[in-house]
């Protein structure tokens, strides 16, 4: 007979493994969640934990790994970080029940996307799931949060997909191989996870939708069966995965809503990085616009801001309504900070209820809460038809809050297996076995007194410990004394203990009463919370106007600062700002420079020149943050703010290699320069910094020049252009929508002042050398650039003006073929007699580089009219 190639307990373990191939299998075994073989490895390197071995099987020592169940968050936590997902077999059956192991089974699965317990989550950070579906060239994008319960859809442009993902910041993100050949996901791998084809069908996803919400069709939801079928296939597809991860299809969703490109400011990937709204560009929290605005009271508060930053509103009516309750709360707003301080995070209690896996602590924390916000009014009624809706949700959370007073224990147990959970007089049957174990203490105390009486031995003592129970004990030396209805149950070392048939009546009815309590109270805490999963809608819409109360509340204090103030929207075009501040760098510095901006109908590009750290790109990012708060509906940093239409903001601001998909600095930046092109329209807003420099000077140069044309020509958006090109300050002469505006500087010999201020006219000149001698370049070096730089710029000054005609016809002509080239330069060998006199008017020694320049664009575009003629 051949001996088994395994134990039947690895047999159960490879069972389960195999319906769980991409995760890592915690095992349960006693007090321990143990991995074996890969999944060990693959742990032991993740987590740092001891490698063993444990049997073998098909004669191979097997590895094995494990950690402690009572620390499993810990460890869960950190994978979770990693991108990885876990599956948690419980031990399910009874010990001894069966035959060979005890049964268990995968009770939940734990992945970045899905997760709702508090020890695994940023208490300021949402946790989404995004899935992808693309369709004959749709895409259509899902994403919900198992915190918050936000469930929305809709049709994206397959170009701006990681645009939309930068907004989300998903924590893992959905899709079929077939999917993820079609689109550039760089920089997401980590965050992937790959379904089959067939859970993005859009008919199968209708079917659980509509299953899911109770309804005959998806019309009530905006979606239409052909015409959204990539958005429903990808909803579909994410409410399928959070039932088989949550072994359930949670109660705590919204209805689903399909987003309208209308609703929020658009802002690509590039911009929501250069602009450091959640995180800076090196990755830190800390200093960011969030970091500065938020001081919510909770949790669910800042949560709701970050969301807010990555979604300002676009439309004029709701930022209006939020400006007049800021208004209205910034009387108030010190005491409802301190209300708002005493409201645990009901979003996430919520979500955890939606799940069953709320704790006892959970319940207690929200019953205070919906007190404390049922409880609270405002000393005056509010004139703002927000506040109102707001305070409106509190009062009818009372009755949840009252039903929750009587059901859970003032200060609960951690654990429900510990007992006293349930509140005295919930429950009848409870009060009596928890009266049978309490009032324990007096029989045994009537029967150690009695046996003493009886027997007359002295040392005798009735005690109970948690391995043997209840029992009389007595000294050895009295032990020879013991009554013959005393039976031996322990010999110790001085002294013996023994059990009466009296006292194992009373242990078997003490110890059942626990262990029948305990039960009981398991039973009704289950009950407990079924009966709060209906009561799911509204404490959702507890937390959401607490949450939106917590941030209006915020945005309060900033408007009581004298220096701030609440923008006015026109239907007109405008960008008004006067002495305007940067939002996060301002509270960096002890003194920072105010500056104005005015950008309108008949001023759409500032050409903006001054020297390195002169304050280009600060002022440029303070302009679209002012913009941006202006669309939160919060009070800006600035004297006055007057808007008209924004629908998107666009940055160009620095760059860096993108070594995975094999691009340079300079593809990265004319890859998101031909993004805001293709996108922008005359309601952008678009901040350019330095775009060119990544290539010779000519390139870039004619680049520049090239992009600030289409600005001004095609896209007519309201425009910050910094350069250093001041070739460019002459745009101005041939558009006039184009106006110089310049950093101001002062210079006294080589040493050179920035004065941070914005003043009109381009900058007379570069402070380069100036700025490295500030950086520290040693006096030898230079004083080696000035002597090359006086070198270039004498030899400019001498060279441009004289420019053979020849020559630039043959750079103007350089695409043509070589028989057009040949005749195009025997037709310029004929200088006619305007041309003749032009050349002779200009005097090369009396030019400034800037005028010979201008000579030059003369005589190109004179030269262009002139073949046009001929």
């Amino acid at each position: 007979m051949s001996k088994p190639t395994m134990t039947p307990m690895m047999a159960q373990y490879m069972s389960i493994k195999a319906d769980h191939q991409d995760k890592l299998l915690f095992y349960r075994m006693g007090d321990f969640y143990e991995l074996f073989l890969e999944d060990a490895v693959e742990a032991a390197r993740l987590l740092d934990i001891t490698l063993t071995t444990r049997g073998q099987m098909n004669g191979e020592p097997i590895k094995m790994a494990g950690v402690p169940y009572h620390a499993v968050e810990q460890y869960l936590a950190k994978l979770v970080k990693l991108g990885k997902s876990v599956a948690i077999c419980e031990q399910v059956g009874e010990v001894g029940a069966t035959k060979g192991p005890v049964e268990r089974q995968v009770v939940r699965i734990v992945t970045p996307g899905t997760l709702t317990d508090s020890a695994l989550l940023e208490d300021k950070e949402t946790n989404r799931i995004a899935a992808l579906y693309w369709v004959k060239k749709q895409l259509g994008l899902a994403w919900l949060s198992l915190q918050s319960g936000e469930f929305r859809c809709k049709i994206i442009d397959p170009e701006a997909v990681v645009h939309e993902l930068a907004r989300l910041q998903a924590a893992e993100i959905l899709l079929s191989d077939q999917t993820q050949d079609k689109l550039n996901l760089a920089g997401y791998q980590q965050l992937l996870t790959r379904l089959h084809a067939w859970q993005f069908a859009a008919d199968t996803g209708a079917r659980l939708i509509q299953r899911y919400f109770g309804s005959q069709d998806l019309r009530a939801f905006g979606l239409e069966a052909g015409k959204h079928d990539v958005a429903i296939g990808a909803a579909g597809a994410l409410l399928n995965y959070v039932q088989q991860t949550q072994m359930q299809l949670p109660k705590h969703l919204d209805s689903l809503t399909l987003e309208q490109e209308t609703s929020y400011i658009g802002m690509d990937a590039s911009t929501r990085r250069n602009l450091e709204l959640t995180q800076t560009l090196s990755g830190q929290k800390s200093p960011t616009l969030f970091s500065v605005l938020d001081h919510c009271a909770t949790h669910m508060g800042s949560r709701l801001l970050a969301m807010w930053l990555h979604q300002p509103l676009r439309q004029h009516k709701q930022i209006v309504a939020r400006q007049k309750a800021i208004e209205t709360l910034a009387v108030h707003r010190v005491a409802i900070a301190g209300m708002l301080k005493q409201v645990a995070d009901i979003e996430r209690i919520a979500a955890r209820i939606a799940i069953g896996s709320a704790r006892p602590r959970d319940l207690s924390s929200l019953r205070d809460s919906l007190h404390t916000l049922a409880n609270f009014q405002l000393p005056e009624v509010p004139d703002s038809s927000l506040v109102e809706t707001l305070f409106e949700q509190f009062p009818p959370a009372k009755a949840v809050a009252e039903q929750l007073t009587a059901a859970i224990m003032p200060e609960p147990a951690i654990w429900l297996r510990d007992g006293g959970v349930i509140n005295h007089h919930y429950h009848q049957e409870l009060d009596e076995l928890r009266r049978l174990q309490n009032h324990g203490d007096e029989f045994l105390q009537q029967l150690e007194a009695r046996e003493r009486e009886r027997t007359g031995l002295s040392t005798l003592k009735v005690e109970y410990n948690r391995v043997h129970g209840f029992y009389i004990e007595l000294s050895k030396a009295q032990s020879e004394q013991a009554p013959a209805d005393y039976q031996r149950r322990q010999t110790l070392k001085n002294a013996e203990r023994y059990i009466t048939p009296e006292l194992k009546e009373f242990e078997e009815k003490v110890l059942g009463a626990q262990q029948n309590a305990l039960a009981l109270e398991k039973r009704l805490y289950d009950a407990l919370l079924q009966q709060l999963q209906q009561e799911l809608p509204l404490l959702q819409r507890c937390a959401k106007a607490a949450a939106t109360l917590d941030v209006l509340t915020t945005f309060a204090s900033y408007a009581e600062l004298s220096d701030y103030c609440f923008p006015q929207f026109v239907n007109y075009p405008c960008l008004q700002i006067k002495n305007g501040r940067h939002p996060v760098v301002a509270e960096q510095v002890q003194h920072f420079t105010a500056n104005d901006t005015q950008l309108d109908d008949k001023h759409r590009l500032m050409l903006l020149t001054g020297p390195n750290m002169g304050g280009k790109s600060t002022y440029m990012r303070q302009v679209a943050l002012i913009v941006l708060l202006a669309h939160l509906g919060a009070p800006v940093p600035a004297e006055n703010c007057t808007l008209g239409t924004i629908d998107q903001i666009f940055t160009r601001i620095g760059a860096s290699d993108d070594l995975a998909s094999n691009r340079s600095t300079f593809m990265v930046e004319m890859s998101e320069t031909a993004y805001i092109l293709h996108h922008a329209t005359n309601q952008s807003l678009v901040l350019m910094d330095e775009v060119g420099r990544g290539t010779s000077t000519f390139d870039g140069l004619a680049l520049a020049q090239a992009i600030a044309e289409h600005l001004l020509q095609k896209n007519q958006s309201y425009t910050l252009f910094a350069t250093h090109y001041f070739e460019l300050t002459q745009l101005p002469e041939q558009f006039s929508h184009a106006f110089n505006m310049h950093l101001a500087a002062l210079e006294d010999g080589q040493e050179i002042t920035f004065l941070h201020h914005i003043e009109p006219g381009p900058a007379s000149k570069s402070y380069g050398i100036a700025v490295a001698k500030l950086a520290g370049l040693p006096s030898r070096a230079l004083n080696s650039a000035y002597r090359h730089l006086q070198s270039l710029e004498q030899h400019a000054a001498a060279n441009q003006p004289q420019m053979d005609m020849f020559q630039v016809k043959s750079d103007l002509d350089a695409t043509r073929n070589d028989a057009e080239h040949d005749e195009a330069i025997v037709a310029a060998a004929v200088i006619p007699a305007d041309l003749s006199d032009k050349l002779s008017s200009l005097n090369p020694d009396e030019l400034t580089p800037k005028a010979a320049l201008a000579s030059i664009y003369e005589l190109v575009q004179w030269w262009q009219q002139y073949q046009q003629d001929h």
